[in-house]
């Protein structure tokens, strides 16, 4: 059975793939707070970053996943 799996990182971002079902806020939640300490959010169908792409791209080796781009949320710290 496949599994979620990090595919892709970078120094902002990241792609994972996971299964099509999953809500936005579990795979905000399977990335968790790796290397960032804001956590990560998803990109959303619209962002320009996407160049056109739907947010959620169905995954062509793993029916059933899909491949999110996610990056990584800013945090601020209490003045």
């Amino acid at each position: 059975m496949q599994k979620a799996t990090v595919t892709r990182t970078g120094i902002f971002d990241m792609q994972v793939c996971v299964p099509k079902d999953w809500t936005d806020e579990r795979i905000e939640g399977f990335a968790g707070t790796s290397g960032t300490s804001g956590g990560w959010r998803m990109r959303q169908d619209g962002d320009p970053a996407l160049s056109g792409d739907p947010a959620r791209q169905p995954c062509d080796e793993h029916p059933g996943f899909v491949h999110v781009m996610l990056d990584a949320a800013c945090s601020t710290v209490g003045s």
